[in-house]
């Protein structure tokens, strides 16, 4: 699994383009403001071990990431660009489902952008140290 974790003071998306034919269809976006943005690619690797086990060291680093920048707002973002393989779309859908709920059982809002569809970004994130971690889990 590869993360990318920004701090954002603001985030915005559209939706652009659908491109997981069983994707519930959605046609408007969301704006975000100070928040966690967490651009997630599970690895085909990460169906070696259960879907809990990789939610719990996903979970683990995002929330690490909102306590170094003082946040307790999260965003989930499928971003399978950050390595060459892919996890299947079940295993996919349901590690964000379960990170989604341990997060708000933690006391984070938390929200995970359209699953299947490419989408228009806007991002204003600051230049410091911990705004950007990347990381392979």
């Amino acid at each position: 699994m590869k993360v990318l974790v920004m701090y954002v003071d603001e985030f915005g998306y559209n939706p652009a383009q659908k491109n997981l034919d069983s994707a519930e269809e959605i046609t408007a976006g969301a704006k975000f403001t100070d928040s966690i943005l967490a651009f997630i690619q599970i690895e085909e690797t990460d169906e070696e071990k259960t879907v809990t086990s990789r939610e719990k060291k996903l979970v683990n680093h995002i929330k690490w990431a909102a306590r170094k920048n003082n946040c307790k707002k999260i965003i989930l973002h499928s971003f399978a660009h950050l390595a060459e393989s892919k996890a299947s779309v079940e295993f996919t859908k349901e590690l964000f489902d379960q990170a989604e709920t341990r997060l708000q059982n933690a006391e984070f809002t938390t929200t995970q952008t359209p699953f299947g569809y490419f989408l228009d970004l806007e991002i204003k994130a600051p230049g410091y140290s911990l705004a950007r971690i990347w990381a392979t889990l």
